[in-house]
C-alpha cells in the first residue's frame, strides 16, 4: 500500500491542485518562497516509511503499554487478594511451639554451683467458633472485590475514551495544517501576483506589502499548527506507548446514525443507575453499612476452641540433677466477653454512622455527576448531528461556489483572487466539518460511557468509519 502523507486528505488537495492549474502555474520566485516557508516538509517525507494505524489496532496496544490501564490493573489484583485475608480469619489458626534455656547458679558462701536446661515444644490450635466480627468482615472484602471489577472497567472505559480523544485530536490537527496550506499557497499566488503587477506598474508596493503580511501570517500560523499536532501526537504516544506513525482518517462521507433509544430520559436513569462511578459508590455505602454493623459487634463475645500439646524436658533443677519429662494437652473452648473498652467500641459505632452518612453523600452525587454527564453527551450527540448536517450543506455550497468562480475565471468575469479565496473557503469549510464529526463521534462514546455500556464493540464500529 503506498503511503499518504498526513494532514493532507486527497479530496483537499485535488481541490487546490485544480484551482491552482486552472490558474496558473507558479514563478519561480514563488516556489522558492514556498519550500522556504514549508514547516510541513519533514512531517509529509518521514510519512513516506510509516506505518498506517486505525483505532481499535491503537486500543489494542494501549491496552497492552498504557501505564494508567496496567496501573488499575495491579490494583484490581491486589484487590482480590482481600477476600482470602478476610477468610483467614475465619479458619483454625496451627502454630509451632518450641523453647531452650540453659540455666547456671551460684550460691554463696556454700560455694553451690548448678547447672541444668530446660527445653520443650508443641503445638498450638485456636479454632473461630463465634467472630461476627469476623464474618462483617468477609462481607465486606467480597463488597470491596465487586467494586474493584468496577474500578478495573472504568480504567478500561476510561482508556477507550482517552485513545479516541487524542486520536481524533492528531486528525485535527493535522487537518488545521491541511486548511493552513491551501491558504499559504493561495496567499503565495497572490503575493507572486503582487509583485508582478508592481513590476508593471499596475499595482503600488501597498498591495505588495499587504500580501506579503498576510503571507508571513500564514506561514507564522502554520509553524503553530505543526507545533501543535507534535503535541497530540505525543499525547497519542504516551497512551499507545510507541510512535503511532500514520493515522487511518475519517471516511469522505461517513454514516452518522443518533444513539438509540434517542431519548433523553432513558440515558439519564441508565446513567444513575449503571454508571461505573455510581457502582463504585455505591459499593462504599454498602461496605460503610457492613462497618456499622461491625463496629457494634464489638459489643458481643468471641467463642475460640483452643487446643494444646506441649512436650517439656528437665535436666535438673536448683534442687537435683534428675532429669524428668512432661508431656501435656488440653482442649477447650475460650469465652471472651468486653465489659469495658473505654468508650472505644461506642466511638467506632459514631464514627461508622457518621462515614455511612458521607457515603450515601457521595452516592447521591456521583448519580447526579452521571446524569449530568449523560445529559451533555446526549446533547453533544444530537446538536453535534445537526451541526454536522448544517456544515455538509455548507461544503455543497463552497464547492458549488468554487467550481462556478472557476467556470467565470475561464470566460473572463472572475480573477485569480476569486479562485484561490473559493479554494480557501472550501477547505476551511472542510476543516470544520471533520472537527464536527470528531465530536459527534467522541459524544456518542462519551454517552455509552455515562450509563457503563462503552466497550471495544462501540470501538469497532467507530474504526469502521475510518479509511482502510
Amino acid at each position: 500500500m503506498a503511503s499518504r502523507k498526513p494532514g493532507f486528505p486527497a479530496a483537499s488537495v485535488a481541490v487546490v491542485a485544480g484551482a491552482v492549474a486552472l490558474a496558473f502555474s507558479l514563478s519561480a520566485v514563488a516556489q522558492t518562497a514556498s519550500k522556504l516557508d514549508d514547516p510541513t516538509a519533514p512531517l509529509r517525507e518521514a510519512a513516506r516509511t510509516m506505518q498506517r494505524n486505525d483505532l481499535l489496532a491503537l486500543y489494542r496496544q494501549a491496552l497492552d503499554n498504557d501505564s494508567q490501564y496496567a496501573a488499575a490493573k495491579a490494583q484490581y489484583l491486589a484487590t482480590l487478594e482481600r477476600e482470602p485475608q478476610a477468610r483467614s480469619a475465619l479458619l483454625p489458626n496451627l502454630n509451632l511451639l518450641g523453647r531452650a534455656n540453659q540455666y547456671t547458679y551460684d550460691i554463696s558462701p556454700q560455694d553451690l554451683s548448678n547447672n541444668f536446661g530446660d527445653y520443650g515444644g508443641g503445638l498450638s490450635l485456636t479454632v473461630p467458633v463465634y467472630r461476627p466480627q469476623n464474618w462483617e468482615s468477609l462481607e465486606q472484602a467480597k463488597l470491596v472485590v465487586l467494586q474493584g471489577e468496577s474500578v478495573l472497567a472504568q480504567a478500561r472505559q476510561d482508556l477507550a475514551l482517552r485513545l479516541a480523544s487524542a486520536y481524533f485530536n492528531v486528525l485535527a490537527a493535522r487537518d488545521q495544517i491541511t486548511a493552513l496550506e491551501v491558504q499559504r499557497e493561495a496567499t503565495l499566488q497572490q503575493l507572486a501576483q503582487a509583485k508582478r503587477e508592481f513590476e508593471v506598474g499596475t499595482k503600488t508596493i501597498v498591495d505588495q506589502n499587504e500580501a506579503q503580511a498576510r503571507y508571513d501570517q500564514i506561514v507564522a500560523a502554520l509553524q503553530v499548527a505543526v507545533g501543535t499536532l507534535l503535541v497530540r501526537r505525543n499525547e497519542l504516544t504516551a497512551i499507545v506507548g510507541r510512535d503511532p506513525q500514520v493515522l487511518a482518517e475519517l471516511a469522505d462521507v461517513p454514516k452518522l446514525e443518533l444513539p438509540q433509544p434517542n431519548e433523553i430520559a432513558n440515558w439519564v436513569r441508565g446513567a444513575e443507575d449503571s454508571n461505573y462511578g455510581v457502582q463504585i459508590a455505591r459499593a462504599n455505602s454498602e461496605i460503610a453499612t457492613r462497618e456499622i454493623q461491625r463496629a457494634k459487634d464489638g459489643y458481643k463475645p468471641t467463642v475460640d476452641l483452643v487446643a494444646g500439646y506441649n512436650i517439656n524436658r528437665f535436666n535438673g533443677t536448683q534442687t537435683t540433677e534428675s532429669s524428668f519429662r512432661t508431656n501435656t494437652g488440653n482442649i477447650g473452648l475460650q469465652l471472651t466477653m468486653p465489659l469495658y473498652t473505654g468508650g472505644l467500641t461506642q466511638s467506632r459505632v459514631r464514627e461508622a454512622v457518621a462515614l455511612q452518612d458521607k457515603s450515601l453523600s457521595d452516592l447521591e452525587t456521583s448519580r447526579r455527576s452521571a446524569a449530568n454527564a449523560a445529559r451533555a453527551a446526549f446533547t453533544g450527540v444530537n446538536y453535534g448531528l445537526a451541526e454536522v448536517q448544517a456544515l455538509e450543506s455548507a461544503e455543497r455550497s463552497a464547492r458549488t461556489q468554487l467550481e462556478s468562480t472557476q467556470l467565470g475565471y475561464r470566460v473572463g468575469v472572475r480573477i485569480l483572487l476569486d479562485v484561490l479565496n473559493a479554494t480557501t473557503q472550501l477547505v476551511s469549510t472542510q476543516r470544520d466539518l471533520k472537527k464536527a464529526r470528531y465530536a459527534f463521534l467522541l459524544s456518542g462514546l462519551s454517552l455509552k460511557a455515562s450509563v457503563g455500556a462503552l466497550s471495544e464493540d462501540d470501538l469497532r464500529a467507530v474504526n469502521a468509519l475510518l479509511t482502510k
